[in-house]
Order: C-alpha cells, then sequence, then structure tokens
C-alpha cells in the first residue's frame, strides 16, 4: 500500500491558487531530488552508474537543471529536446539519441553536442555517416523479440517498430566497427511502468549475456548496457512501489555472474528513468466548475485531457484528492470530467469520492511524468502552466500557461480580430 497525500497544505494551496490560476502542474523539487538520490544509491555498486532522464516525460529545462545538480543526463528522442537538454547546461555524453526514424537534423545536432547515438536500425548507420558523419561512441537498440512479454503500454516486442533483432544487431556492430567506431554501448527498452522486480531482472540478463556474446563473436568490449526505463509508479494506493534496493541487488547478482568473468567488470549501467524520477511527484491541480445530474453524476473540472490524457488514452487510473475533504468519506460515486468535447474526456469514471462542491480545488496525483508533456490543442485549449514547488515551500513558475494568442500565433494572415 502507498499513502496518496498533497505536499501542500489548504491554506498554502489557495495562495498558491491566488497568483497562479488553475489548472496547473506542481511539481515537488524535494522529492523528486530525493528520489534520485536513491537511484544512485541502489546502483552505487556499479563501475558507474548513468541515469539519463527521460526528456519526453517531463520536458522543462529547469527540471533538466535539477537533474543534472544531481548527477542524472538526460535520454533525448527529438531536436527539440536536445536543445532543451543543452539549455539546461547537460551535453556530451550526458546525452543519449535514442530516436527513430531519426531525420538527419537530430542526427546533426547530437553530434554537434557530442552526445551518445542509440541507433534503432541497422539502416541507420549508412544515413547517419552521410547526413552527420559518425560518432565517437555508438549504441544500438536491441529488440528481444519473443524473450520478453511487453504490456499493455508499450507492447509485445514482436510488435514493436523498435529495435534491432539478435542477428542484426551482431551485424551492425561489426559494420560500426568496420567505419571505424572504437567505443560501444548496449541499450534495450521492452518495458514499461512495471513494478515487478523479476522484469528488471529478466532484461539484465538478456543483455548482458547478449553483451558477452558481442565480446566473444566481435572482440567488442562494451561500455555500458542501458537497462532503459520501465519503472513503474503505484498509481493505485493498493499497489506496491518497485523495491528499487532489490531491484539493483539482484542486478548486481547478475551482474556478478555474468559480466566479470567475462572480463566486462569495468561496463558502466545505465538507465533512462523518466516516469519513475518525477511521475509520483507531480499533480495536476484544478477547480470543480459544474456538477450534472442525468444518467450518471458528473463533475466537470476547470482542466481537460489536453492537461492530463492518460486517463482518455490507456484508460489509466490516476488518484483523485478532494482538497479539504480528504478525512471525509468517500460515499458519492462520480465520473470526473474535463470540457473537451469527447466523451473520452474522463479523469475517472464511477470514482468513490467526498461530495464535491462547486468551487472544491480538485488534486489529480501521479502527473509528474507524460502528463502536461501530452498536452495538445485540439478543440482550441490551452496548455496550462507548470509550478515547481521549493523545499522552503515558496513557488517557481517554471512554465507559463498558454494564451489564446499563443494558439493564434502560428496562423498566417491573422490580425487578432479576423483571419483575412
Amino acid at each position: 500500500m502507498n499513502q496518496k497525500s498533497f505536499p501542500i497544505s489548504q491554506e498554502a494551496l489557495e495562495k498558491i491558487i491566488a497568483k497562479y490560476p488553475t489548472p496547473f502542474h506542481i511539481y515537488d523539487e524535494k522529492a523528486i531530488r530525493q528520489n534520485l538520490r536513491r537511484l544512485f544509491k541502489a546502483f552505487s555498486w556499479a563501475p558507474e552508474f548513468r541515469e539519463y532522464f527521460a526528456v519526453k516525460a517531463t520536458p522543462n529545462p529547469r527540471l533538466l537543471q535539477i537533474f543534472k545538480e544531481e548527477g542524472a543526463g538526460a535520454d533525448c528522442s527529438s531536436l527539440a529536446e536536445l536543445m532543451l537538454s543543452e539549455a539546461a547546461d547537460i551535453t556530451g555524453e550526458k546525452i543519449m539519441l535514442t530516436s527513430n526514424d531519426t531525420p538527419a537534423d537530430e542526427f546533426q545536432k547530437a553530434i554537434q553536442l557530442g552526445a551518445v547515438i542509440n541507433l534503432d536500425d541497422i539502416t541507420h548507420i549508412e544515413y547517419l555517416e552521410k547526413n552527420a558523419g559518425m560518432p565517437s561512441i555508438m549504441s544500438f537498440r536491441y529488440n528481444p523479440g519473443n524473450l520478453i512479454e511487453g504490456n499493455d503500454i508499450i507492447g509485445k516486442p514482436t510488435e514493436a517498430k523498435y529495435g534491432l533483432t539478435h542477428d542484426q544487431i551482431l551485424k551492425a556492430y561489426k559494420l560500426a566497427q568496420e567505419k571505424g567506431v572504437k567505443r560501444f554501448g548496449l541499450h534495450c527498452m521492452v518495458i514499461s511502468n512495471e513494478l515487478r522486480t523479476e522484469g528488471f531482472l529478466l532484461t539484465a540478463s538478456i543483455m548482458f549475456n547478449l553483451a558477452v556474446e558481442i565480446k566473444n563473436k566481435l572482440g567488442i568490449s562494451i561500455e555500458f548496457v542501458n537497462l532503459g526505463g520501465g519503472i513503474g509508479i503505484p498509481y493505485r494506493p493498493e499497489q506496491d512501489e518497485v523495491d528499487l534496493e532489490a531491484v539493483g541487488a539482484g542486478i548486481h547478482k547478475l551482474y556478478q555472474e555474468i559480466m566479470e568473468p567475462a572480463g566486462l567488470g569495468s561496463c558502466a549501467i545505465a538507465m533512462e528513468s523518466g516516469r519513475a524520477i518525477t511521475g509520483p511527484y507531480g499533480y495536476l491541480v484544478s477547480t470543480a466548475i459544474h456538477r450534472k445530474d442525468t444518467y450518471k453524476h458528473y463533475i466537470g473540472l476547470d482542466s481537460c485531457m489536453a492537461n492530463l490524457m492518460r486517463p482518455a488514452l490507456y484508460g489509466a487510473y490516476h488518484h483523485i484528492t478532494v482538497i479539504g475533504k480528504e478525512n471525509e468519506p468517500a460515499d458519492h460515486v462520480y465520473d470526473v470530467t474535463g470540457s473537451l468535447c469527447e466523451n473520452n474526456d474522463k479523469f475517472a469514471i464511477d470514482r468513490q469520492l467526498p461530495k464535491i462542491d462547486i468551487g472544491d480545488r480538485i488534486v489529480i496525483h501521479d502527473a509528474g511524468a507524460h502528463g502536461h508533456a501530452m498536452g495538445f490543442n485540439y478543440n482550441g485549449k490551452l496548455r496550462s502552466a507548470e509550478l515547481l514547488l521549493h523545499e522552503d515551500g515558496s513557488v517557481e513558475l517554471i512554465r507559463r500557461a498558454e494564451t489564446i494568442d499563443d494558439y493564434f500565433a502560428t496562423l498566417t494572415g491573422f490580425d487578432g480580430a479576423l483571419i483575412k
């Protein structure tokens, strides 16, 4: 069981809302820092441990600055994410470009920054060489096929567009070696929102054995094995969080059994966690503005799936707190909805909650990753602000809310009143 609590008192929240109206996302800096430190400690046994934060999860340079201060790098999958990392002074091999169907400008920017290039297909070697040149260090993304089952979020590896097969990856390392690349890593990302320790151990076992095979067959000593992200968070109160210490210890044991006897005892361990770092420590704060009673009971918020689309996209559960009513009985059943003109614009369906009154502040938990980042402008909706809660209780605006002027800014021939 995990306790879902909001780190801001009702009184303090009202002061924040007076300055920054709802809806907004707010992130708990102290908790995020502590969480990163816990991850590094769980892998402190490794000759070197690298965390490449998955920028797509929460792409804000102010947060990236915090991650850098805690020793983390950036996992990027687009030109904009590379630029965000650069803005946070994350450069060089602190960046991994792990993209797919990658255009030339992304490779060029990554080469300029000195990033680790992680290729998704053997054909990308020639494309990279032609359009950006060969990097000093290269990695390939492995797709283990039926060796791993996958899940509803990431899908089955055999159905995924990502990664190289076993035979392809051996050919890819040989080809890159022939083209003069001398330093290599190995990458895999085939689990998502995983809560079971054994899921991470299976990935590590597969990857360590592949690293040994690459050394034995090609004479390449892999510098790092990136086990990907996929560390889940307990969205539901009845779920338990991942035991990072058990995961770290289990992977350490496999490292000793597989890597060290093969002469790979200096290989670094890398991960690219995103959800696990910021997910539990970000909150979408909204206000109840409508109540509707028809065939069901509805509570309408001033936010919508443009602010958090996971429930609509995946049917995902996000815990809800009615501020000031945490200890009241959950004796009402609501669908909690937004104003988007789509019937799946629901944060919760048939959710048992305390009685909600118009004006109540509604906090949606675990929105710190793949929340604001997945926002959109469909139906003319505007993305909300992002705030950072400091340890001393002060709040920093790290992204302002979009305005209607922002929405119209990219339209040609628009003078602010009429489209000519």
